[in-house]
């Protein structure tokens, strides 16, 4: 076999160590340990509505709502 060839296969071999290696260590490592309730969405929760612009006449609800009277003591 001529140095080419011999050449040629060790390339060829090093190029799927490589590959292999490059593979293993970049794959997303599974911890088993961790708690995995997120929603994964990050960030910090905005629970404001949006600021869309409603027809005329529409609005948004307000939290306005009536509160419930308190009891009065009466004393005798």
């Amino acid at each position: 076999m001529s140095s080419l060839v011999i050449d040629l296969f060790l390339c060829g071999v090093a190029y799927v160590v490589l590959i292999y290696f490059v593979a293993t260590m970049t794959k997303a490592r599974i911890n088993r340990n961790r708690n995995n309730d997120d929603d994964g969405d990050g960030g910090v929760e905005d629970l404001t509505p949006p600021k869309i612009d409603l027809p005329p006449g529409i609005v948004w609800p307000t939290d306005d709502t009536p509160k419930p009277a308190k009891p009065t003591v009466v004393d005798f």
